[in-house]
């Protein structure tokens, strides 16, 4: 029987691999990299192909909206830096479209490989459209994972962020379809007397003693 190729891939908790690598805006030592920042690395297959060009040009055009939230943005492939800096340069040519963050050289695979971004069965030389949600203590918060014919959805990603920042500074969590301004599910009780004052809360909307809202 063949052997299957065993996968590194990190998870939701785990400190986000630390790797050096040269990137579109020089040498980054990722431990080092946006301190005091969230962190929203992601990876594309290859340069100077369509459905990575929209990608890529959706982070760059919402990059406000990340540095708001106080995230840097940081891509990588399989490609060089000459390749890199070339398709910059054209997509700004061809369509006004600037990325102006740091984009991964990774000809080695070793960045990819850390991190689960290659996967055989779909590919061994292109990385699949990984996103890694990663919190200023170089945390990883959430992953998602597209295969290589899928484009990603902008407004998931930066809803996903709000969510994570949201949940992390009220201590609560998030139901489904959140958005910013909806109501934010009350972590359930853990105790009896926590549970009574629950019940006497008129500040939340209780459907249970397990199952409360309340508005942020």
């Amino acid at each position: 029987m063949e052997q299957e190729t065993m996968i590194s891939m990190p998870r939701i908790g785990d400190v986000a691999p630390d790797f050096k690598a040269m990137t579109t805006k020089g040498m980054v030592q990722f431990s080092e990299f946006a301190k005091d920042k969230w962190i929203v690395l992601f990876s594309h297959p290859a340069d100077f192909t369509p459905v990575c060009t929209t990608e890529m040009s959706g982070f760059a055009v919402r990059r406000k909206e990340f540095d708001a939230l106080n995230t840097e943005l940081i891509g990588l492939s399989i490609d060089s830096i000459h390749a890199h800096l070339g398709w910059v340069s054209n997509v700004k040519e061809k369509t006004g479209v600037y990325f102006d963050f740091p984009i991964i050289a990774d000809l080695d695979m070793k960045v990819s490989k850390a991190y689960g971004m290659l996967q055989p069965n779909e590919s061994e030389t292109a990385a699949v459209r990984a996103v890694f949600f990663i919190d200023p203590a170089k945390k990883i918060r959430l992953i998602m994972y597209y295969p290589l014919n899928v484009g990603r959805n902008m407004d998931e990603i930066l809803r996903a962020l709000k969510a994570l920042q949201t949940a992390d500074k009220f201590k609560v969590a998030m139901p489904l379809d959140w958005k910013p301004g909806d109501k934010v599910i009350v972590p359930p009780p853990k105790t009896l007397e926590e549970m009574e004052a629950r019940m006497a809360d008129k500040s939340i909307e209780l459907v249970d003693f397990y199952l409360a809202r309340k508005s942020i």
